[in-house]
């Protein structure tokens, strides 16, 4: 393993990323021939084989073992990434970098977030990263995040889970829609489309399991698209009804341009994590700011709403 450079990983991330070695010379911005060598230095490094043709016969994948030093070289680039946001930060006279991962709901309140702890300790960089759940979860494994806010805490990674305040879920519509006064009639709300979250999102998981809960087995249709901002403009122009956060349509049921309506077993509750990887060892840094904003006791979260 001393053997090992970061051009080879980077070599090998490339191909996985690319799906062949001209794709990834590309990337890299060099020869085909100049990444084999990469990728076969690896290989001899370590008496494994690391690439293999792709099942469709088109371009190269890795091989099980690939994957693994491919996981072992991502966690090495988030280390590094780290380590050189929090330099500069250095560099500009500040204590240091903090990295806060948020799933995608989240980002409507977590620049008020990044506020308030900016106005607390100008000292600090505090960087905003948001993605969907599978990928808050995978950069809490990477060590990619110092702390992340989301929903329900995973079994793994392992973290440490401090709640933040509460999380409603409901069902939205146009105004005019016939389910206004009418959404507990399941039949009637079981043939409408459902405009839903991609796969691995928390609130496409929430949703699925309400409908079935409530549905005892029935079908649905279902529309998927992969930004709240875009399913509640599909909710405006009457393609469907679409089940989020309360807290991603504060501004569109304030305004009339979409409705809550009174479904079974709505609003749902759920609570908003600050949550931290165990293995990792905080620094702090990090427990500092942990503690800030578990003193702010959820002031940065949207207010509550009723149906109608």
């Amino acid at each position: 393993m001393n053997a090992l450079t970061l051009k080879q990983l980077r070599a090998l991330d490339a191909v996985a990323k690319g799906g062949s070695l001209t794709a990834a010379g590309e990337k890299l911005g060099l020869t085909t021939p100049a990444i084999h060598t990469q990728i076969k230095g690896l290989e001899e490094a370590l008496q494994m084989k690391l690439i293999q043709r792709a099942v469709d016969g088109a371009g190269s994948e890795l091989t099980e073992a690939g994957l693994a030093l491919r996981e072992a070289a991502l966690r090495i680039e988030d280390s590094l990434s780290q380590a050189e946001a929090n330099l500069r930060a250095i560099q500009r006279g500040q204590v240091g970098r903090l990295t806060l991962g948020v799933v995608s709901t989240g980002k409507y309140f977590a620049p008020r977030l990044v506020k308030l702890m900016q106005q607390v300790h100008p000292e600090i960089e505090i960087a905003l990263k948001v993605g969907n759940r599978t990928e808050i979860l995978q950069g809490l494994d990477r060590g990619a995040f110092d702390i992340a806010v989301m929903g329900r805490p995973p079994r793994q990674p392992e973290v440490i889970a401090q709640p933040l305040g509460d999380h409603p879920h409901g069902l939205v519509a146009p105004p005019g829609h016939p389910l206004i006064g009418h959404a507990n009639d399941l039949d009637a709300l079981f043939s409408q489309r459902f405009i839903s979250r991609e796969q691995g999102s928390g609130t496409r998981i929430l949703m699925t399991r309400w409908l079935d809960r409530i549905g005892d087995g029935r079908i649905y249709d279902t529309l998927e698209m992969d930004s709240n901002e875009t399913i509640k403009q599909a909710v405006m122009a009457e393609l469907g009804v679409a089940f989020l956060s309360l807290h991603t349509v504060t501004d569109e049921v304030d305004t009339g341009r979409l409705v809550l309506l009174n479904a079974p077993g709505l609003p749902l509750m759920r609570h908003w994590f600050l949550v931290r990887p165990v293995k990792e060892r905080p620094r702090d840094l990090t427990l500092r700011i942990w503690d800030e904003i578990i003193g702010l006791s959820g002031k940065f979260l949207p207010k509550p709403m009723t149906t109608l």
